[in-house]
């Protein structure tokens, strides 16, 4: 059948080409070689169809029909009358004419490929018969000539008296060696296939085809033994492939025995076979071991995994080095092999797959999942030195099930943290007694051990502690190019927690975090400060320092890192890879999201009253000039800002400790979103600017007093922000063009800005019971380390130039 295939391809027509500089096909050139009463003929057989145009060109052709046509002296005729240019135009028109023939030709070959690949076929069958239909004559010749030699010689044959000295001589001639030979090659031969003497028997028929070759050439057998003699060889050599066949498909046979008998097929000439042979034996014997192995719902997993891959590889292997041995390293049967090794493989995983991972997919055991994958591919990759790299092949059937697993596994993750979470009290501690520490174990003292460890709520410590189990064995998960998919899991189950922490909000009934589902869950309101306070701790705790910690075991430069301990944090930053990084500023933001739900509780608290008035309007600064001069003090809205900024800052020096920076901008960003309200408040504002009452210079010093207690209280607290800076200074620049439309100069009615520091100062030591204020101190890595305390209006001042 190979050989009939390759007959066919070869004989199959190609494509013309364009190999030569002028662009013409070699179907062209071979066109152009036809004789030009062919091509006039053709012409001719066409005129039919044409109208009286093509009946004249017929006419003009009749010169290129002569037998005699001489090219050569046609064109030179043709051209004695011709100028230069005009044999130019003719040379570029003959060339023109020359492509588009050859691209005529090209069209109509790749249009009727199909039909040429079609007809190459039947005409290979056809030599195929005209062989077998010649190998039929020849056996009618050489018994005709037997039979013709045979009568010649009966006729000749007339009596003693009558017989010639050469008829005598053939009648009474002993046969040759060879022709007894050809006579008892059969019975050898049958009696060495009997005795399976396969060796020798190949030996047989190796020496009877050099007879019958040697035969064939001298002339030394007559044409009938010949026939004979390898119609025998023909048919033995059969009888004995069949024999070896049936012996390698024996279950029984294994090693060497199978070994010899697929060599002796080979020298045969049936490779093919003999290969198939060979894959077809070491399965039957994988399939008659595997019989043996057993597997149970209640058996483990990773031993199933092992005895299987033990089974599976090792068959493999040995079928690689069977065909190494015996067949080479040709391309026909490498590929073979990779084929079969491939298609064992696909069946070795599912076996894996409804016996190991099924169960543990369903059930979310990661860790078992990723167990039984590591040993599959661990024998999987021995093969690598034969090589056969037949991991990708695993790992493409092993992914659904470990992502099944992943998702079940973090599944309860969030359903574990939110059952939780509905009977936390937001308070924070330490890790519960037994609990595993964060990294591995080391020398360290019990005291130092606990002191490292997080401070967190219940919920949170369950999920901090289920997120590190869920990183121990992540092995698989790199190899399977999960580490993308398993942060992403991991991200949206953060989010989920977080989304349970802003419910846990008092005012979270319009928070963002019930439109994605989570809003749902029933869990305990946190409702004083030092437990919404504990909120932020949780969520800026966990996605600043805890998830990406056991997210880094992802990385591979962790996993080839040293196994005496964590690493420290420059190598967590050095071990981060970039979507790690873009991942932790994702879990920043949605922290930023429960911040901004907290900020924008505690401005709300502030401005309005129960009653839904407000604490902050227009009519508590222009009223002021109705009365007398006040005593001068910051607004009470104010004061409770500072007062609630106060509270916040002492609960917040015992749950950020170490990350001050965070308890910073969370209170900037509460200081920023009242006074941001108060900018961008209309109505204030349209009262301010043209109420029914212009601001007076009372109101005007009440105002300016308020931003710069703020200021000051800002910036001693260190969360003075340059946009707070910014958003204050265009308050008080908007008040002042207010108060100077009424004709009045304003900086004649503002005193000093000593004065407004002062009494600042004071309203500070008032509130806060205290005579001393470290107003020079300024930590060079605060967000406010660039900005003074100095009065608003040399605050402006700096700020224009």
């Amino acid at each position: 059948m190979a050989s009939v295939v390759k007959s066919s391809r070869s004989k199959a027509p190609l494509p013309p080409t364009t190999d030569s500089v002028d662009g013409t096909s070699q179907s062209g050139q071979h066109s152009g070689q036809l004789h030009s009463g062919e091509v006039s003929d053709n012409i001719a057989g066409d005129e039919g169809g044409t109208d009286n145009n093509t009946g004249s060109l017929s006419q003009n052709l009749k010169v290129f029909k002569s037998v005699e046509f001489d090219p050569h002296g046609y064109v030179t005729s043709k051209c004695q009358t011709m100028s230069e240019k005009d044999i130019r135009r003719l040379c570029s028109h003959l060339l023109d004419l020359k492509k588009a023939s050859a691209e005529e030709m090209r069209k109509s070959v790749y249009a009727n490929y199909a039909a040429f690949i079609r007809t190459s076929k039947e005409i290979s069958d056809l030599e195929g018969e005209l062989l077998s239909i010649r190998n039929l004559l020849s056996t009618q010749s050489a018994l005709t000539h037997a039979l013709a030699e045979g009568v010649r010689v009966d006729s000749l044959s007339t009596g003693p008296e009558g017989s010639t000295g050469e008829e005598i001589l053939t009648s009474e001639r002993e046969p040759s060696k060879i022709e007894k030979w050809s006579v008892e090659f059969p019975d050898t031969l049958e009696v060495l296939l009997a005795e399976k003497r396969v060796d020798e028997a190949l030996a047989v028929l190796d020496e009877g085809e050099s007879i019958a070759e040697e035969a064939s050439d001298r002339k030394t057998l007559s044409p009938a033994a010949l026939l004979s003699l390898q119609n025998a060889i023909a048919e033995h050599r059969q009888k004995l492939a069949d024999q070896l066949a049936e012996a390698a498909c024996q279950p029984s046979i294994h090693g060497v025995e199978l070994r010899s008998v697929v060599l002796s097929l080979r020298k045969l000439g049936d490779g093919l076979r003999a290969h198939t042979l060979l894959f077809d034996a070491h399965y039957c014997r994988l399939h008659y071991n595997m019989q043996s192995l057993r597997p149970s719902n209640a058996s483990y997993g990773g031993a199933y995994t092992t005895a299987l891959s033990q089974l599976v590889f090792s068959a493999i292997a040995q079928a690689a080095s069977d065909s190494l041995a015996v067949f080479g390293e040709e391309p026909a049967y490498a590929s073979e092999l990779v084929t079969w090794s491939i298609k064992q493989t696909e069946s070795f995983a599912l076996l894996v797959k409804r016996h190991a991972l099924a169960s543990c997919a369903a059930a979310g055991g990661l860790r078992a999942a990723a167990e039984c994958v590591q040993i599959a591919l661990g024998y999987c990759s021995l093969l690598e030195a034969r090589g056969l790299a037949l991991c990708p092949v695993l790992l493409k059937l092993f992914r659904p099930s470990v992502q099944q697993a992943l998702h079940a596994n973090l599944k309860r993750i969030e359903e574990s943290s939110a059952a939780l979470a509905a009977a936390d009290d937001w308070v924070l501690t330490y890790p519960p007694l037994g609990t595993r520490p964060l990294g591995r174990s080391s020398s360290a003292s019990i005291g130092s051990v606990i002191s490292s460890q997080p401070k967190l709520s219940t919920s949170a410590h369950k999920f901090n502690s289920m997120v590190q189990e869920f990183f121990e064995d992540v092995g698989p998960l790199l190899s399977m190019q999960l580490g993308g998919h398993t942060l992403e899991g991991l991200l949206k189950v953060f989010n989920s927690y977080v989304n349970l922490l802003k419910s846990a909000l008092p005012s979270s009934m319009d928070e963002e975090g019930n439109l994605e589902g989570s809003g749902n869950r029933i869990v305990r309101i946190a409702e004083t400060e030092a437990q919404q306070i504990a909120l932020l701790s949780n969520a800026s705790l966990l996605a600043d320092d805890l998830l990406p910690r056991a997210a880094m075991k992802l990385s591979p430069l962790y996993q080839t890192g040293g196994q005496d301990g964590p690493p420290r944090r420059p190598s967590d930053k050095q071990n981060r890879i970039p979507e790690q990084r873009e991942w932790k500023r994702r879990l920043q933001r949605s922290v930023d999201r429960l911040r901004d739900s907290f900020c924008r509780q505690h401005a709300l608290d502030l401005i309005f009253t129960e009653d839904g008035d407000t604490h902050l309007s227009a009519e508590m600064y222009i009223s002021m000039d109705d009365a007398d001069e006040p005593e001068w003090f910051p607004s009470p809205i104010f004061q409770e800002l500072f007062l609630k900024l106060n509270r916040m800052s002492i609960a917040a020096a015992d749950m950020f400790v170490g990350r001050e920076r965070f308890a910073n901008i969370l209170f900037m960003r509460l200081v920023e979103t009242v006074i941001l309200w108060l900018s961008d408040d209309q109505t204030f504002w349209e009262e301010i600017e043209a109420g029914p009452k212009p601001l007076g210079p009372f109101g005007l010093q009440q105002l300016y007093l308020d931003m710069e207690f703020v200021i000051l209280f800002s910036s001693q607290g260190r969360y003075l922000s340059r946009n707070l800076h910014q958003v204050i200074k265009d308050i008080i620049t908007r008040a002042i063009e207010a108060f100077a439309t009424t004709g009045m100069d304003p900086y004649s009615v503002l005193p000093e800005d000593e004065w407004f520091a002062d009494v600042a100062q004071i309203a500070l030591k008032t509130l806060t019971g205290t005579s001393k204020f470290n107003t020079g101190d300024r930590d060079v890595e605060s967000p406010t380390a660039s900005l003074s305390a100095h009065s608003i209006s040399s605050v402006m001042s700096h700020g224009s130039t």
